[in-house]
C-alpha cells in the first residue's frame, strides 16, 4: 500500500542517535514537495479543478537535538472542495512551521484532552482536527449553538463533526475552517470505501492521502501533537507484530440511552435533547462510552496501542484511524478524546535554534538472486519466507560487514512483513550500497534492505523504495547478498529526491568488471556460490565454498540435509544439501565452470 501523490515517502526504522537522525520516521516520513506541485480546488457546479498558486504538501523538514520542524502551507496535492453545505471558505495557505518532539513521552499523569483546531498533522502537512465541529447543545434555547452555527452552546453535549458535517466534506473527507483545510478522520476518499456514504466523488473526484489496503499494514500517515505516530486502520493483529493483518477496532460504542441526562461515568449533567430521529445516537461525542476489550486489536481510550509497526520494529505507541467494516469512519476517528503522550507540539512563528535540514535521495534498485530465480515464472522463490527462516534482523553485521552511514540496528523488520505473499513477498535480506563516483571503491552510504520476489530492493516496510539521507548526486549503485557475488553499476548514476530506477536484472544496464552477473534467458542474475562471504565462488582449494556445505550437513553424513537460514543454502530453498537432487554443491561447480573446477569466480566490484 502506498500513499497517494507520493512526492516523497520513506519508511525507515527508528534510531535515537543524533548521528543517524535522518533515519527517524518523524523526520523521514513527510511528503516533501520536490517538483513544485501546486494545490487545486473545485468550485461547486464545475468538475474541472482550478489551479492554485500555492505549493502543496510539505516544503522542508529540519531538526535539532530535541525537535523536528515541518514547514508546510497545509495544502494537499489532491484536489480540495467543493463543500456542499454552503461553507464559503476555501483551502488557503497556512504558511506554517510545526514543531514536534523528536522523542515523544508518555503522559503518566492526568491525560490531556484534545481541543478544537489542530491536534496533529498528516504527512502531507494537512491539519488533523478531533471529532468536534465546535457546536454543542444549548439547554436554555433548546437548540444547537456554536461553531458553524454561531453563538455559544453549553459544551456539555458536543456535536460530532463527522456526523453533522458530512455534506460539508469534499471527496477526500476534508474541509476548511477559516481557510485551514483539515481532516477529522481517516483521509482516504469516500469513493475508496467499500460502501461509500457520500456521493460527492461522483462529480468532484479526488483520491485522498492514501488508498486503504487490507493486505498491508497501513502506512504512517501523520503525527499527533504529542509526537506519537498516526496510522490508517490496518495493523498487525498482535501487538508484537504477529498474527497477520487486522482492522484496528475502536473500544468506544454507542450507549443504550433514550435521554441525555448523564455521562457514561454516571455524572449528572445539564440535559441535552432526547434521543430521537432529529438527534439520533451518535450525534454527540457523549453518546459514546469506552468499553475495554481483551483482544489486542481493540484500541485503548486514546484510540491507540503500544505495538510493533513497519517503521518501528522495536515497538512504539501509535494511534490508528478507526473505521467500520464498510471502511466508514468510526469514533473517535484518529486521536482522542485524550492524548496518550505529553502534548508538546505546536505551530511556531520561526525556528530559533540551530537545525539541520533533512536531505535525501531515493533509488529503486532491482536485482535477481540466481539461486532463487525461476526462469519460468520470472520471479524468485520465497521458500525461506514461507518456511519462516528469514530472520527479523539483518544478518550482515554478524558476517563482518560494516555499514556506512546506517546502524546495524536499523536492519530489523516487523514479523508481520514476512507474512506478505505474492510477487512482493520477501525473498531475503540484501545490502544496497552507494559508492563514490570518482573512486568506486569508496562506499558513501550503505543500508540493509529487503528483496522482493519480483526483484525490487525495498525498505523495512517491505514495499517502499530505498531512501538514503545523503545529498543528491552521482553514485555507483551496488548490491550484495550473503551467498551470491556482489555487483555494481559500471558508471555513476545521477540520484536525487525523485526516485531513480536502477535495474540490474536488465542486460541493458552496464555493470562494473567482466561477466559480473549470470544471464538466464533475457535477464541477469547474481552468481550464487559465495558461501563464506569472501567475494569469490570457489569449488576447490583453500577457502573453497564447497567444504562448508559438507561441514554443515556433517562430514561423515554427506547425504544429510539441514534446514534453516544457512549460508550453505545457495539455492535458497530453506535447506542445505551436499548430494542428491537440488543440492547446493553442484551450482558452485557450474558457476566456476564444470570443466574447470579449479577456477575462481570473483565478484566484479572494487
Amino acid at each position: 500500500m502506498k500513499l497517494r501523490h507520493t512526492l516523497f515517502l520513506s519508511l525507515l526504522p527508528l534510531s535515537c542517535l543524533h548521528a543517524s537522525a535522518q533515519t527517524e520516521p518523524n523526520i523521514t516520513n513527510w511528503l516533501i514537495n520536490t517538483t513544485n506541485v501546486m494545490g487545486r480546488h473545485y468550485v461547486s457546479g464545475n468538475p474541472t479543478p482550478i489551479q492554485d498558486a500555492v505549493l502543496a504538501n510539505v516544503q522542508n523538514v529540519k531538526y535539532s537535538t530535541s525537535w523536528v520542524y515541518v514547514t508546510t502551507n497545509g495544502i494537499p496535492s489532491y484536489i480540495t472542495g467543493p463543500f456542499l453545505d454552503g461553507n464559503p471558505s476555501v483551502a488557503t495557505s497556512q504558511n506554517a512551521i510545526f514543531r514536534f518532539p523528536r522523542v515523544p513521552v508518555q503522559n503518566t499523569g492526568t491525560p490531556t484532552a484534545t481541543t478544537g483546531g489542530n491536534i496533529g498533522i498528516f504527512v502531507n502537512g494537512v491539519a488533523l482536527f478531533d471529532y468536534r465541529d465546535g457546536a454543542s447543545w444549548r439547554f436554555s434555547t433548546n437548540s444547537m449553538a456554536g461553531g458553524p452555527l454561531g453563538g455559544m452552546g453549553d459544551n456539555i453535549w458536543n456535536r460530532d463533526a463527522i456526523v453533522a458535517e458530512r455534506l460539508g466534506f469534499d471527496c477526500a473527507k476534508g474541509h476548511p475552517a477559516m481557510g485551514n483545510y483539515h481532516h477529522h478522520q481517516n483521509p482516504s476518499a469516500f469513493s475508496l470505501d467499500i460502501v461509500p456514504i457520500s456521493t460527492v466523488c461522483n462529480v468532484y473526484a479526488a483520491d485522498g492521502l492514501y488508498a486503504i489496503d487490507s493486505t498491508r499494514h497501513s502506512p504512517l500517515i501523520g503525527l499527533a501533537y504529542d509526537g506519537f505516530p498516526i496510522y490508517g486502520a490496518y495493523g498487525f493483529s498482535n501487538s508484537d507484530g504477529t498474527g497477520g493483518l487486522k482492522r484496528m477496532l475502536s473500544s468506544y460504542q454507542l450507549r443504550g440511552i433514550a435521554v441525555r441526562t448523564h455521562y457514561a461515568d454516571g455524572t449528572n449533567v445539564t440535559d441535552g435533547p432526547a434521543v430521537n430521529a432529529t438527534y439520533p445516537l451518535g450525534t454527540f461525542r457523549e453518546d459514546y462510552e469506552y468499553v475495554a476489550h481483551a483482544e489486542p486489536y481493540y484500541l485503548d481510550v486514546h484510540n491507540g496501542r503500544y505495538c510493533v509497526t513497519p517503521e518501528y520494529p522495536g515497538g512504539t505507541y501509535a494511534y490508528f484511524c478507526t473505521m467500520n467494516a464498510n471502511w466508514n469512519s468510526a469514533y473517535p476517528y484518529c486521536v482522542g478524546p485524550t492524548f496518550y503522550g505529553l502534548k508538546s507540539a505546536a505551530k511556531v512563528a520561526s525556528i530559533s535554534e540551530a537545525v539541520t535540514t533533512y536531505t535525501y535521495l531515493k533509488v529503486a534498485a532491482r536485482v535477481y538472486l540466481g539461486g532463487a530465480y525461476d526462469n519460468g515464472t520470472g520471479l524468485m522463490a520465497d521458500m525461506l519466507r514461507s518456511s519462516s527462516h528469514v530472520p527479523a534482523a539483518q544478518p550482515y553485521t554478524s558476517l563482518g560487514y560494516t555499514f556506512t552511514g546506517a546502524l546495524a540496528t536499523s536492519g530489523s523488520i516487523a514479523p508481520g512483513i514476512l507474512a506478505y505473499t505474492g510477487s512482493n513477498a520477501i525473498v531475503d535480506w540484501v545490502v544496497l550500497e552507494l559508492r563514490n563516483s570518482a573512486t568506486p571503491a569508496t562506499i558513501t552510504a550503505s543500508a540493509p534492505a529487503l528483496l522482493q520476489r519480483d526483484g525490487d530492493v525495498v525498505a523495512m516496510d517491505g514495499l517502499s523504495v530505498m531512501t538514503f539521507p545523503i545529498p543528491p548526486g552521482s553514485y555507483h549503485v551496488a548490491v550484495r547478498h550473503r551467498n551470491h557475488l556482489a555487483t555494481m553499476t559500471a558508471t555513476a548514476i545521477s540520484l536525487g529526491v525523485n526516485t531513480t530506477t536502477v535495474d540490474m536484472t536488465s542486460t541493458a544496464t552496464g555493470t562494473y568488471g567482466t561477466d559480473a552477473q549470470n544471464t538466464i534467458g533475457t535477464v541477469r542474475t547474481l552468481w550464487n556460490g559465495d558461501v563464506n562471504f569472501d567475494g569469490a565462488a570457489k569449488y576447490t582449494g583453500s577457502g573453497n565454498d564447497r567444504d562448508p556445505i559438507l561441514t554443515t550437513v556433517g562430514g561423515t553424513t554427506p547425504n544429510n540435509s539441514v534446514v534453516g537460514y544457512q549460508a550453505g543454502d545457495i539455492n535458497l530453498d530453506g535447506s542445505v544439501k551436499y548430494t542428491g537432487s537440488g543440492n547446493d554443491r553442484d551450482p558452485i561447480l557450474i558457476n566456476v565452470g564444470s570443466t574447470t573446477p579449479n577456477n575462481v569466480r570473483n565478484a566484479q566490484i572494487p
